[in-house]
């Protein structure tokens, strides 16, 4: 079981996906996010516009804002450890830290050797 945790640059709602200009990244990101719910694991979000106390109380956020100020959110730790900052990671992403794994990629990749098409020679 992994314990995940965001934190989230100041928005008007808990997850960014109301008003007028609505991120289009935040509405996947909060599917991935009940996804990772899904797997079994513990998934907490905290926004700066409404929970500034919880950026105070941990220490690695708190450091991040310090020196970096809020250009580091929205920040990603994954067991404590920060996975990601400055960007909404993706679902991949997650499943690379949670499965402790490097994600499948969605496209096959051409091995070293291989010429533009492959080795099927299609070219």
């Amino acid at each position: 079981m992994k314990n995940v945790q965001v934190y989230d640059k100041p928005m008007c709602c808990s997850t960014g996906v109301c008003g007028p200009d609505v991120d289009p990244v935040l509405p996947k990101f909060a599917a991935d996010l009940d996804w990772i719910k899904e797997q079994g694991h513990q998934v907490e979000r905290f926004n700066l516009a409404q929970q500034p106390q919880a950026f105070i109380e941990n220490k690695v956020i708190h450091q991040l804002l310090s020196t970096a100020g809020t250009d580091c959110l929205p920040v990603v730790l994954v067991d404590g450890e920060v996975a990601s900052q400055a960007a909404y990671p993706t679902r991949e992403d997650f499943a690379g830290w949670i499965e402790g794994a490097a994600p499948n990629p969605l496209l096959p990749v051409a091995k070293s050797g291989d010429d533009c098409c492959g080795s099927s020679g299609c070219c």
